[in-house]
């Protein structure tokens, strides 16, 4: 029904892909834009385009990777034109296992960290779950290029979260 409503322009379906998928774009564009206003304001075009281009939506299957393909690029050409530097004010309020908040801290700064294409590519691989071709395909790039940018990204995450625990590691032991 979905679908077909997107595909027929029906502004009914936005309630129902805000529904379904509003949580998983905003946390896409959160995790690449580290502003939660500006993944809302993502979240919003994402639909919004999507009621314009439902018509060019072939193949139904594929609907969760066409809106996370228009929300990267729209995050990404947001972050493109705003280049501003962003601090981390509030953890977003996306659902998912217990975390040390310390830890999901020192995670989101490391994200924060990485070039925005690699960060795109970790999110969306990690975070959002798509295998390599899919990522690829949202970001209009190669396999071997998203595979690049994930190694590299984890790379530079990995030197992050190390120096993050060092750090603690050592306040602790100064303090305890």
């Amino acid at each position: 029904m979905t679908v077909e409503a997107l595909r027929r322009g029906e502004p009914e379906v936005l309630a129902e892909l805000l529904d379904q998928h509003g949580r998983e774009i905003q946390g896409v564009a959160y995790l690449i834009l580290r502003n939660a206003s500006d993944a809302e304001d993502v979240l919003m075009d994402t639909l919004i385009a999507a009621l314009d281009r439902g018509s060019s939506l072939r193949d139904a299957t594929a609907l969760r990777r066409w809106l996370l393909k228009i929300a990267t690029n729209l995050a990404l050409g947001r972050q493109r034109r705003f280049r501003r530097v962003t601090w981390l004010q509030v953890l977003p309020d996306v659902p998912g296992p217990a975390v040390d908040t310390a830890d999901h801290v020192a995670l989101v700064q490391g994200l924060a960290a990485l070039p925005i294409r690699s960060r795109a590519a970790v999110v969306l691989h990690y975070y959002a779950d798509l295998p390599v071709a899919e990522v690829a395909a949202v970001m209009g790039t190669s396999q071997n290029t998203v595979k690049s940018q994930l190694r590299t990204g984890l790379v530079r995450l990995r030197e992050s979260l190390d120096t993050s625990v060092v750090s603690a590691t050592h306040a602790e032991s100064t303090n305890g």
